[in-house]
């Protein structure tokens, strides 16, 4: 993994104490809210396949505990940020359809270190329809509205960076010359694909080339920026 150096796990564990906290505020606003409403807690310290320490309702994007991270908590794991800021009240949609009113909140440790995730995910699919009804009853113009971030699972998530490096390059793998592979492959170690475990096999596989070649571009790019 070259993340490992770079962006380094130390300090960023979640106190006994404060998980069990976290662990009792997802119980309470599950139940407040309803079966609707998926509370997930995740550990920074954990590997990025088993961040998940807690879920409450977890039949909203049908994980559990154990289950590996969403992209947001790559981005997390992938920058080491020291200062991001909650992200609340946004929309995202499952790979089932559903669409979510989301919000993430950032939990630091006594060190100050961002060590854990606080994910409230709450299913407003049937509450859309209503809206959908009402709209033509009360709208006075069309206003755009912003595309659902999608909630993944860590093997689809590897996917999708690929798919995303892909476009980026603009054309297919086996079309790709070594300075479009590098391109891709670079996007991919930035964005935290390689976080993700047996990541390298996949992307070598890919896009035809060797492990050792794949991570002599990653080491190119990390030369270069130093």
């Amino acid at each position: 993994m070259y993340f490992t150096k770079k962006h380094g796990k130390e300090g960023r564990s979640i106190e006994s104490g404060k998980l069990e906290l976290l662990k009792q505020v997802a119980a309470g606003i599950a139940a407040q809210f309803g079966s609707s409403c998926e509370v997930v807690v995740h550990d920074l310290s954990r590997h990025a396949d088993h961040t998940i320490v807690a879920i409450e309702n977890g039949h909203v994007t049908g994980r559990k505990v154990g289950d590996g991270a969403s992209y947001v908590v790559i981005e997390q794991l992938a920058t080491n940020d020291p200062q991001p800021r909650d992200h609340l009240c946004y929309l995202t949609k499952t790979p089932d359809g559903k669409i979510l009113k989301s919000s993430t909140i950032y939990i630091r440790n006594s060190k100050g270190k961002v060590s854990g995730i606080l994910a409230i995910n709450y299913d407003i699919s049937r509450l859309l329809m209503v809206d959908d009804a009402l709209h033509d009853l009360v709208s006075t113009g069309d206003q755009p509205q912003p595309e659902p971030e999608r909630i993944v699972n860590v093997n689809d998530l590897l996917e999708e960076l690929i798919q995303q490096s892909v476009s980026l390059v603009g054309k297919p793998a086996a079309l790709m010359n070594k300075e479009d592979k590098v391109k891709a492959i670079r996007f991919l170690n930035e964005n935290g694909a390689f976080l993700i475990t047996k990541s390298g096999d996949k992307i070598a596989k890919y896009f035809g080339i060797s492990k050792y070649t794949l991570y002599s571009y990653i080491d190119t790019k990390q030369q270069e920026g130093k």
